[in-house]
């Protein structure tokens, strides 16, 4: 019979994925009795979330919205910093409105506060769950300090179009990873247990439901089109495993789902999140999502706030779209009144989760905000994450580390910046105060590295295109000296050294929202300058700062030594040294493919093979490849470099098949076969060979990073159960099926060990 008819399928379907949680029946008797008091007004008021821009003067008390708080159509407002501030805002909301509700306060805190953690795609790539949690708490501790109760955090979206300027603020490229990424920020953030009892814990909320990071040619806010069979196996579950670890509130995408705008899409919003997943927070529009919904073409302002309540939505995010319609479309009956009771009840009940019911001013005692935030034992974690985030991607000769007695050249427009060094999306992050990468180097180097400084050229020959690269306060302070002149002042201090350290790459703000490129390599200035440095015969070290994956074949064939330091935060410059001097050993990993050509993109490791696969080693008619690109990446998924080497054993299964119901262990012994102790991040891939629907080449399953002394042998065993070989079929029935795998693990996605096993 066919093998399909005979499968032992677990069907738990995508209909059923968590159990529905039951209500605190106090809090269910608390906001009956207070909802039964409020008028519709109120209500509706629940739902507005108006912007920090709203207030003219700073003063709440002074301003248009003071008035709007008195008359309850305020439920929260967002990006006001200052626990002083928003005690103000607060006790007009609980002393002077005739309902005394309080009032969310939430901030776009993406990688910290004012300690600042790398950009989210740098820390992915420490592949430290436990790291990437004490981030989300610190960020957390310091934003409630400062009056803020709730973060637009994690984004989770998976991306795998660098062009894509929001591919900083993600996870990267695989699920697997972004779903666990997910539960640790959302644990960081909101605590173990989602207890909210401590005044540090505030209200996650998983962002952008839902695919936005698939956007057609990399453009921010563009059309997004995809099988359902692809949303379910490649891009919503890290929205799920946000779902799964509690997360109080969710945030629609801009973009159109089944062409259908997220923020109005009732098979979204109700039917995944709210029937399937069991989700039971509340959900936000993204900044003006309900109004840019007339641009999408299916409404006017009141039939889209019509349609975005039907859908599911119960926040509205500064287009007052609610406030202003809702009630007459009650009257006219496109919407009733059950719906905008179950918006606002979704409103209160994340308020009294949150204690502020109990205690208004619980994010506001200002005595925290002067001993909590910026403090030296959070600086400290924070350089130790960002210096475990950078990833070496080239080191020929050992040429890293540096040693301490010799002269330093640094050179490039990003070694003497401070405001760039904490990346894109750092709003609390004062930009005056982080070190500089010659700073940086100094202070580790210490009395023995002697460190010179050359800007060298600027970020890029166009001066509109740095203006729009430098905005919200990162000015790179284009020198206005030729090209030539700066050269050759950079020359002049490469002569004097005896290595170069280039600081090239991004500015923070040409990755990041609304921030897509067509050209993801090294601009052209600073290319150019990179080949005369390299000219002087020095050994040259490329720092590269980076948002996205960048395509550096060029640099991978010319420079010697490369590393990858993304946006590490406000203690990155000192991070910098610590690895550049061999303090630090880098371990991180990509979890983003780096392609060699834009035009490959999209380039993903877990892909669907074709039918007409190419060996990728040379052109091949009737084949799939390009005639004048591989078809390979520069830098696989997975992959970094260290100071040491990682050798692997042959893989050991505990059986050669299980059944339906049984687990096999494969194991592999990692030796640290370098001279410097050093990290590993050991990863585990799995390929269903034939399936019922075509399969990925290969799928990350588990990863397990460790700590080797040089020499020092560990054995790392992963648990293969039938739970992790199950995907989405054709009717969306999440099952595994019997049958023949590939295992695979290695400390990247393309260098691996492989054996096989049996599904009976």
């Amino acid at each position: 019979m066919n093998k399909f008819l005979t499968a032992i399928i677990v069907c738990a379907t995508a209909f059923s994925v968590q159990a529905q949680q039951v209500k605190d029946p106090k809090m269910v008797s608390f906001i009956d009795k207070l909802m039964s008091q409020m008028t519709l007004e109120e209500k509706i008021g629940q739902l507005n979330l108006p912007s920090e821009g709203d207030i003219i003067t700073g003063l709440a008390k002074n301003s248009n919205i003071a008035e709007k708080i008195k008359k309850g159509q305020v439920g929260g407002m967002f990006n006001i910093k200052g626990a002083d501030k928003i005690r103000e805002i607060q006790r007009i909301a609980v002393e002077q409105s005739r309902m005394k509700i309080p009032m969310l306060f939430g901030m776009d805190v993406i990688h910290g506060y004012e300690t600042v953690f790398p950009i989210p795609l740098g820390i992915a790539c420490t592949w430290d769950m436990n790291a990437i949690e004490e981030s989300a708490r610190i960020a957390a501790s310091e934003a409630s300090a400062d009056g803020i109760s709730w973060t637009f955090s994690p984004m989770v979206d998976i991306a795998r179009d660098p062009r894509w300027g929001r591919v900083s603020e993600g996870s990267g490229e695989d699920p697997y990873l972004g779903g666990q990424i997910a539960k640790a920020m959302v644990r960081g953030y909101q605590g173990k247990g989602n207890s909210f009892s401590a005044n540090t814990n505030i209200l996650a909320c998983v962002k952008h439901f839902a695919l936005y990071g698939a956007g057609e040619a990399g453009r921010d806010y563009n059309t997004v089109d995809m099988s359902r069979i692809r949303m379910y196996n490649e891009y919503l579950y890290p929205y799920q495993a946000a779902v799964e670890a509690g997360v109080g509130s969710l945030m629609a995408s801009f973009n159109v789902v089944d062409n259908v705008p997220a923020h109005g899409n009732k098979w979204l919003l109700t039917d995944v999140l709210r029937k399937q997943w069991k989700f039971d927070g509340f959900t936000v529009a993204d900044y003006g999502g309900v109004s840019e919904m007339v641009n999408h073409g299916v409404g006017d302002m009141q039939s889209v706030s019509a349609q975005a309540l039907n859908a599911g939505l119960d926040m509205d995010m500064v287009s007052e779209g609610f406030l202003s319609t809702l009630k007459k479309s009650l009257e006219e009956g496109k919407v009733s009144i059950d719906q905008i009771n179950t918006a606002c009840r979704r409103v209160l009940e994340a308020k009294y989760k949150l204690g502020l019911f109990a205690n208004p001013y619980k994010y506001c005692d200002l005595s925290r905000a002067k001993k909590d935030i910026y403090t030296q034992a959070n600086r400290a974690v924070a350089r130790k994450t960002a210096s475990e985030s950078f990833v070496l991607l080239k080191n020929e000769g050992n040429l890293l580390p540096l040693a301490k007695k010799q002269t330093i050249a640094v050179i490039g427009p990003l070694a003497n910046t401070r405001s760039n060094m904490v990346g894109t999306w750092s709003v609390a992050a004062k930009l005056d105060v982080p070190a500089t990468v010659v700073e940086g180097l100094k202070s580790v180097g210490g009395k023995d590295a002697s460190i010179l400084y050359a800007k060298g050229c600027n970020l890029t020959s166009d001066p509109v295109l740095e203006a729009n690269s430098t905005l919200f306060g990162r000015s790179l302070n284009r020198d206005n000296r030729t090209e030539e002149e700066l050269r050759e002042e950079a020359m002049k201090i490469a002569a004097q050294s005896d290595v170069i350290v280039a600081a090239m790459g991004e500015s923070s703000e040409m990755s990041g929202e609304s921030s897509s490129r067509t050209d993801i390599g090294i601009p052209d200035v600073q290319k150019r300058l990179l080949k005369e440095l390299l000219k002087t015969g020095k050994p040259v070290v490329l720092v590269l700062f980076a948002g996205r994956p960048m395509t550096l074949v060029w640099e991978h064939e010319n420079i010697p030594a490369i590393i990858n330091v993304w946006f590490g935060g406000s203690e990155a410059a000192y991070a910098i040294g610590d690895v550049l001097f061999g303090n630090v050993n880098p371990g991180g990993k990509l979890v983003s493919t780096f392609p060699r050509n834009v035009a490959q993109i999209p380039l993903f490791y877990n892909h669907l093979n074709t039918g007409r696969p190419a060996a990728d080693k040379g052109f091949e008619k009737f084949r799939s490849n390009y005639m004048d690109e591989k078809n390979a990446s520069l830098y696989p998924f997975g992959y970094g470099l260290s100071y040491t080497q990682f050798t692997y054993s042959d893989i050991k299964l505990s059986s050669a098949t299980m059944n339906g119901t049984g687990e096999i262990t494969a194991s592999v012994t990692v030796t640290n076969s370098g001279k410097r102790d050093g990290a590993e991040v050991v990863q585990l891939y799995i390929r269903d060979l034939v399936g019922s629907i075509s399969r990925p080449v290969k799928e990350l399953k588990g990863f397990e990073k460790i700590q080797l002394k040089a020499g020092e042998s560990k054995t790392v065993s992963f648990k293969i159960t039938p739970e992790l070989l199950k995907f989405y079929n054709s009717d969306l029935e999440h099952v595994f099926e019997p049958g023949e795998f590939d295992l695979m693990i290695g400390g990247n996605s393309q260098d691996v060990k492989t054996t096989k096993f049996t599904l009976q």
